[in-house]
């Protein structure tokens, strides 16, 4: 067993590349290892701006032996009629290079045919190894990647070296025109010189001496430790940001935080532009004191230990002034037009070019906007109506020009400004949310209303121009706009129809989409059920409950998460699985036959009448129930119908040579099958037997 250790040196690689690289390069030699039958330890990656690094412990040193069973022709095929064989069995023998005495008969689900079994020697993982990394290497993926010189190579960024080791020996191969060997690099500017390695140990100890923290944990670790302190020597507290942490930590490899400060004066303008322009443009910390009030410091992290760090701290100091003072230019230039005239200028601003203007889609979902408000909050009407009449004019403001990241922030402050009533303001900001995966949803109605209007008409316009998201592209984001849709909807507890919701949002695209108003619907609302089960499988629930409950319906999306839950907890019980065999039978034995009503004169035997009594018991109980949502007890009420259908099918012939009495049978089934309908499809509900 030996150590597999890789090291790329690079130029400086954009932050947000790195994390992505790393995973692929452990799903990747994984999946290299796995499939070339190399026994192996733990996978460990680390990565900086310049170095992506990989170490694998206890690999082989000798691939596993493998016997395999080579297929030939079929049996008649390899045999004449007195039994020798055919010179199709001779020649799949020849092509195996083994004698016609090593091939056997073998029983296969399609017959009999020619066999060999064939033992494979496994080669040496060394020599594996050359043809394993090339491929690692070319194979991490990269939103951007570039080509160097004319070499016939693509990666990130230019490549400088390679250490590839398998135990203390060297992994031979080129990538364009860098040669794997066993030296590394320290710190570009405080240790460049070279130095040779022998595994990830001794890695570890040289580069942390040549003033690389290679461990992007243990890089964090220092930041957070270093910034806290500082936080602290100026009777203050970080504002904590895990994005920003994670950024900056692929930002530097010896990382040496250091605290700035700028003009009181600035702590005039909106604390969210202050951190804006701190955060996003020079990925400083900001300070607040204990009661949350921003502080004129920051926090940067350099990638050097500098000899004089004041020296670096004017300099950052210098760069975030000229930043702020532009900010509150643009600020004190945008509050002198009040944002309800900015909307017109909307009209200049495309959304997209079949989509039409922000003005157009401005007006369409104010539309949808009030038609939700009528249907879950009609006292917020006049509220959602002005705010949506004006959640876009900060988009042609100079601040959010700069700083696009404010959109609705600024809308929110320049409400403010211009004396809009508070509740317009807040759902100005309330109908970006959620921003992102952990956002929150918003706190209003009028601002939660008129985020899943903007967002269903950004959905329906997309899918019905064909901009419909793949694996690799959604440019409009519209997964994270669904998500956001459901979200807010289970959130609220919002009882809407998704698909009058739909209906509404297409309807208002007519003249602008260019695809058939049916088909867009149809897709937009399976786009909306997968994302509803993705969410809800993410949740903890069993995939094949989810599945049978979204089958049946789920166009209000509480009630079909409720129906979920409850159905969860009744599989749990030791007697569901027979449940759910009985009424799978019932729907598969009832699947393309006609309906017909059930005639009780035509019974002849107690089991039928037994459960038809039982059955009409249970329609009668069970409407009541799921009226009142009690779901767990409507599903416990269908549940005792499990001894009535299985004394049924004992003792009951269903397809009874006589038409009329096979009818009524089938008849008593549908109505069966009905009542569980009515909840999900039972028929995807997994059962162990497979029934």
């Amino acid at each position: 067993m030996k150590e597999l250790f890789l090291e790329i040196g690079t130029e400086e690689i954009p932050a947000g590349f790195v994390p992505k690289a790393l995973e692929e390069m452990d799903a990747l030699i994984r999946k290299e290892l796995s499939s070339l039958r190399i026994k192996h330890g733990d996978v460990k990656t680390f990565g900086t701006p310049r170095r992506l690094v990989l170490s694998v412990s206890n690999v082989a040193e000798m691939q596993e032996d493998i016997s395999i069973q080579v297929m030939g022709p079929a049996k008649k095929a390899a045999f004449d009629d007195k039994g020798n064989l055919t010179k199709a069995a001779e020649g799949f023998a020849r092509s195996q290079g083994v004698d016609v005495s090593d091939l056997k008969v073998v029983e296969t689900p399609k017959g009999e045919y020619l066999a060999v079994q064939k033992e494979e020697k496994g080669r040496p993982v060394a020599d594996l190894l050359e043809e394993i990394l090339p491929r690692l290497i070319s194979s991490i993926s990269f939103r951007k990647s570039m080509r160097w010189r004319d070499l016939d190579v693509r990666f990130a960024r230019p490549i400088h070296w390679i250490v590839a080791l398998f135990g203390f020996d060297v992994i031979p191969f080129s990538f364009g025109e860098v040669k794997s060997g066993n030296e590394s690099r320290g710190h570009r500017f405080m240790a460049p010189a070279s130095f040779k390695v022998s595994g990830l140990a001794d890695y570890l100890d040289k580069t942390e001496k040549g003033f690389v923290i290679v461990d992007h944990e243990k890089r964090k670790a220092i930041i957070r430790e270093q910034v806290h302190k500082l936080a602290s020597s100026s009777n203050g507290l970080v504002i904590e940001d895990k994005e920003l942490l994670d950024t900056v930590a692929f930002l530097v490899e010896y990382p040496v935080a250091l605290l700035g400060s700028f003009e009181g004066e600035f702590l005039n303008l909106p604390k969210d532009v202050l951190i804006t322009a701190m955060r996003k443009h020079q990925k400083y910390f900001s300070l607040v004191d204990k009661d949350g009030i921003l502080l004129p410091h920051f926090i940067a992290v350099s990638n050097t230990a500098a000899k004089d760090i004041d020296v670096v701290r004017k300099g950052n100091e210098r760069v975030l002034r000229a930043r702020l003072s532009d900010a509150a230019f643009f600020y004190n230039e945008d509050k002198k037009i009040p944002l309800e005239k900015r909307v017109e200028k909307l009209k200049g601003v495309v959304f997209q070019a079949k989509l039409g203007t922000v003005y157009e889609k401005m007006e369409r979902f104010k539309s949808i906007t009030l038609f939700l408000a009528d249907i879950l909050k009609p006292e917020v009407k006049e509220t959602v109506s002005r705010a949506a009449y004006l959640c876009k004019a900060d988009l042609v403001t100079g601040m959010v020009g700069e700083f696009p990241e404010l959109q609705g922030i600024m809308g929110r402050e320049y409400a403010r400004v211009a004396n809009e009533d508070a509740e317009v303001a807040a759902a100005i900001y309330d109908h970006y949310l959620p921003r992102f995966a952990e956002d929150g949803v918003p706190v209003s109605d009028a601002g939660a209303i008129l985020s899943i209007a903007d967002r269903i008409d950004t959905i329906c316009g997309c899918f019905g121009i064909g901009q419909i998201p793949t694996g690799a592209t959604d440019p409009f984001a519209l997964r994270r706009h669904t998500i956001a849709i459901i979200n807010i909807i289970l959130t609220r507890n919002y009882r809407i129809s998704i698909s009058m919701l739909a209906d509404k949002a297409i309807e208002l695209l007519s003249g602008k989409i260019t695809r058939p108003a049916e088909d867009v619907k149809k897709e937009v609302m399976e786009y909306i059920r997968v994302r509803v089960m993705n969410l809800l499988t993410g949740d903890g629930y069993p995939a094949d409950v989810v599945d049978a409950v979204l089958s049946a319906n789920f166009d209000d999306i509480v009630r079909s998460a409720r129906i979920v839950r409850a159905l969860s907890e009744i599989k749990k019980r030791p007697d569901f699985e027979p449940l759910a065999i009985a009424f799978k039978r019932a729907g598969n034995i009832t699947r393309g036959t006609a309906r017909t009503t059930v005639d009780s004169s035509l019974f002849q035997h107690q089991a039928e009448r037994v459960l038809y009594d039982s059955s009409s018991m249970v329609r009668v109980t069970v409407p009541k129930l799921t009226l009142q949502e009690d779901f767990d007890s409507a599903l416990i009420e269908v549940s005792t119908l499990k001894g009535p259908v299985d004394a049924f099918f004992d003792g009951v012939m269903v397809m009874d040579k006589d038409e009329k009495i096979k009818n009524n049978r089938l008849a008593l089934l549908w109505g069966v099958s009905d009542i569980f309908s009515g909840f999900a499809d039972f028929s995807k509900i997994t059962t162990t037997s497979g029934q």
